[in-house]
């Protein structure tokens, strides 16, 4: 099977494509068990059947991917193809619509590669729809690129989360990265309207700016809980979803109770908040890799230092409590392709290595509704693989070393010995 150009992806498999991909060992992300050795075999998009030998069909080619583990293609259920790294508000107010969607382009390719082969991109930080036209270019295998779920421009109040013109004196006429809506009635008709631009979900701002304060962590919320139900009887309306930026209490509460999807960021949660986290089956994205980002490289950085250590133990208290994780690293503002580091994160932070990888497959692809299609090698599932050196069960960061993917049987990285 030829590896798909870089720049000019065209579909080059068909219905009766076959391919043998054999390593050292299989991952079964949902029981954690090993096969080894271990063999996928695919046809056209799907996968056939997985196990330590399968059908060696004539005329298939066979991948001898040696002493590496394959296992489901990895999972970012929180991204913004949109941002590179620099300031967000100089990159929307400088940089043009068109040039950041070629950005975005390329960066759904570094994405690829380095072994996403699904995300959600949780905003264009002031692109509008740009990222439906992103999307429906991978759909259509234009341009390479994971499957995408998308929001379009996040929602945010006058002068909240992202609205950065906030510091800015009043005479000044600059857009702000996400799109107002101050009620009840005008969250209706926004979510309307990005639903219609080609919205796969909603993204909401439930809270502000955070401070902690001799240790106390305070973040304001930005839609009441009443809101919060109608943007989600909205979303619901048109068997849509609504995630949230929702840092602590009492936003986290608010957007709990009113069913959203997930809660992004996360950093405090109420032993309520979880609770009905946990009976709802509402995600949690930490976004571990962000903080760290913004922990090592931003200028007075005590007060990102401080944040990531709070969210670290209470990250421990969610996992006790048996709070869903879904993996999700807000990679833009550091450089896409490298955010498998969240991975290792989850991991420092309290979880096990095939918990962390489950939060990066199985659980995102539930978030992203896609858990019948995607997120476990299974026979009749898409056939969305990587393979990886050694054990990520033993050795978590062998996730940021991925040396094979295919997406849907298409394959965009080779090893290259």
């Amino acid at each position: 099977m030829p590896v798909v150009s870089w720049f000019a992806p065209g579909r080059e498999t068909g219905a009766n494509q076959i391919v043998v991909l054999h390593a050292s060992r299989v991952l079964d992300v949902a029981t954690g068990r090993i096969t080894a050795p271990g063999e996928v075999l695919v046809q056209g998009e799907r996968i056939v059947s997985v196990g330590s030998s399968v059908a060696h069909p004539a005329g298939a080619e066979y991948i001898d991917l040696g002493d590496r583990t394959l296992l489901p293609g990895l999972i970012d259920a929180h991204v913004h193809l949109f941002l590179h790294p620099g300031d967000e508000a100089d990159q929307s107010v400088r940089e043009s619509v068109p040039q950041r969607t070629i950005s975005a382009v390329l960066a759904a390719k570094a994405d690829l590669v380095a072994g996403f082969t699904a995300e959600r991109d949780m905003g264009t930080e002031g692109a509008g729809s740009a990222d439906t036209a992103v999307r429906n270019a991978i759909n259509a295998g234009l341009v390479p690129g994971p499957r995408l779920r998308i929001s379009g421009n996040a929602v945010d109040i006058v002068g909240g989360h992202e609205d950065f013109t906030k510091d800015l004196g009043p005479q000044q006429q600059i857009l702000p990265n996400a799109t107002w809506a101050n009620n009840a009635s005008e969250l209706v008709t926004v979510i309307r309207q990005q639903f219609k631009e080609g919205a796969d979900f909603i993204k909401i701002y439930e809270t502000g700016a955070d401070s902690i304060v001799d240790g106390k962590f305070s973040t304001p919320f930005q839609f009441t809980e009443e809101e919060m139900r109608v943007a989600v009887q909205e979303a619901a309306r048109v068997h849509r979803q609504v995630a949230v930026h929702a840092t602590g209490e009492p936003g986290t509460l608010y957007a709990a109770r009113a069913g959203v999807a997930s809660i992004d960021h996360a950093d405090q949660l109420s032993d309520e908040t979880m609770r009905i986290m946990r009976e709802k089956r509402i995600f949690a994205v930490p976004t571990f890799a962000i903080s760290e980002y913004f922990a090592d490289h931003t200028q007075g950085n005590d007060r990102a230092k401080r944040g990531l250590e709070f969210h670290a133990l209470e990250f421990r208290r969610q996992l006790e409590a048996g709070v869903p994780i879904a993996s999700g690293s807000d990679v833009g503002p550091f450089p896409h392709g490298t955010q498998a580091r969240e991975f290792e994160l989850l991991v420092k932070y309290g979880m096990t290595p095939l918990a962390a990888i489950q939060a990066g497959t199985m659980n995102a692809a539930e978030l992203l509704r896609w858990s019948e299609q995607i997120g476990q090698l299974k026979a009749g599932f898409l056939a969305d693989i990587v393979a990886v050196p050694g054990n990520p069960l033993t050795d978590i960061s062998e996730l940021t070393k991925v040396a094979f993917v295919m997406k849907g049987g298409v394959i965009y990285r080779r090893p290259k010995t």
